[in-house]
């Protein structure tokens, strides 16, 4: 996710007209379509709210446990990102530990999105953690391999192994830069980071899947130059990653080209792991919204309904091009003073993305929304 004011790179811009109508031919369910069996959901963000006393309520009005009202709409797995040493002190090792051990309670399965640094990592930005800035490429592999299986080892040890991980995210030009970025198309540096944390995943638990993820949902000639810069490096992975959101990413015609091209191409399931849409244009607190607009895509409204329609589209379109996941990121971080975007200031900052969550400010869920297979 492009986070405001972190860089965007908006890669596809086209007309409104384009994508609304693209968004409208999905909604209707095609037939023979792949079953979507990774149901998804983003909330890394969870913990520090309900910690500040957020509550949740289901379709009826009713409080309950928003795994539990996650679950009851269809999904059926949860994404926890992880940073090595957070600030505010939260989607630290132990922060995970505990969202893993409440998700897994519930019978939902686990995929663990490694940023492999201390805030937001994304295609504009992929920070070394600090206790790693000064290392090389080679240290560099250690610290990833090292890494990654403490995380895996550590959950695994508490009954909550992993059922996938991302090595990296959003590494569209790779990570930990700037030993880890693709230059020149040399993909050489990011290809021996990517087997260090395949190989360290496995090595904790061979079931654990591995995915690769990128935000090239937008373009098929960017998803090939990424994905066989590293296949040619000898870069193995179980499920490949994409980031979708309409009003960054264009239409629904073009997702499913590259859905589907990649998913044959490389001979591997996708999925998207995020994507997400606007229920309002209104802002909840001071901090500007990453999305605004009445009709970001148009022919879908900033409200309920035209959230709800718009991810119904998406989960349509993925499944016709035989993705098996689709993620909603971050459903569950509506406004709560005190869960800022900022790590370094998590008291200090807003919530950018207060008018994207699925739960409104007063913590309802929208009522038109599900997952379904």
């Amino acid at each position: 996710m492009l986070r405001n004011p972190r860089t965007r790179r908006v890669a596809a811009i086209i007309g409104a007209a384009a994508i609304g109508a693209a968004l409208a031919v999905a909604n209707a369910a095609p037939a023979g379509a792949a079953t979507i069996t990774m149901r998804g959901a983003d909330v890394s963000s969870l913990q520090r709210s309900l910690d500040l006393g957020a509550k949740y309520y289901n379709a009826s009005g009713t409080a309950a446990d928003p795994l539990d009202i996650l679950k009851g709409v269809g999904v059926n797995y949860v994404r926890l990102r992880i940073w090595n040493n957070p600030a505010s002190g939260y989607n630290n090792l132990a922060k995970v530990l505990v969202q893993a051990k409440a998700a897994k309670a519930k019978g939902l399965q686990l995929m663990i999105d490694f940023h492999y640094s201390d805030t937001w990592a994304d295609p504009g930005k992929q920070y070394k953690p600090a206790a790693w800035a000064s290392h090389n490429i080679s240290a560099l592999q250690t610290d990833v391999y090292n890494y990654t299986l403490s995380v895996c080892n550590a959950l695994k040890a508490q009954g909550t192994t992993p059922d996938s991980v991302q090595i990296g995210n959003e590494i569209n030009v790779g990570m930990l830069w700037n030993d880890g970025k693709v230059v020149n198309n040399d993909f050489t540096n990011l290809s021996l980071l990517l087997k260090s944390g395949y190989n360290a995943t496995k090595a904790c638990n061979s079931g654990t899947q591995v995915i690769i993820h990128t935000a090239d949902a937008d373009s098929d000639a960017n998803a090939r130059w990424f994905y066989d810069g590293i296949k040619a490096k000898g870069v193995t992975w179980d499920i490949t990653g994409l980031s979708y959101y309409c009003m960054w990413h264009g239409t629904l015609s073009n997702l499913s080209t590259v859905i589907g091209d990649v998913r044959t191409r490389y001979g591997k399931p996708v999925i998207l792991a995020e994507t997400a849409y606007p229920f309002t244009s209104a802002n909840a607190d001071s901090e500007a919204n990453s999305v605004s607009g009445s009709a970001p895509c148009s022919g879908y409204p900033a409200t309920w309904a035209g959230q709800a329609s718009e991810f119904t589209a998406v989960q349509n379109t993925a499944r016709s091009a035989g993705a098996i996941g689709v993620f909603y990121w971050e459903p569950t971080w509506y406004a709560i003073s005190g869960n800022g975007w900022d790590p370094a200031n998590i008291n200090g900052t807003g919530n950018q993305w207060d008018n994207m969550t699925l739960f409104d400010w007063t913590g309802h869920i929208n009522p038109n929304v599900s997952w379904t297979p």
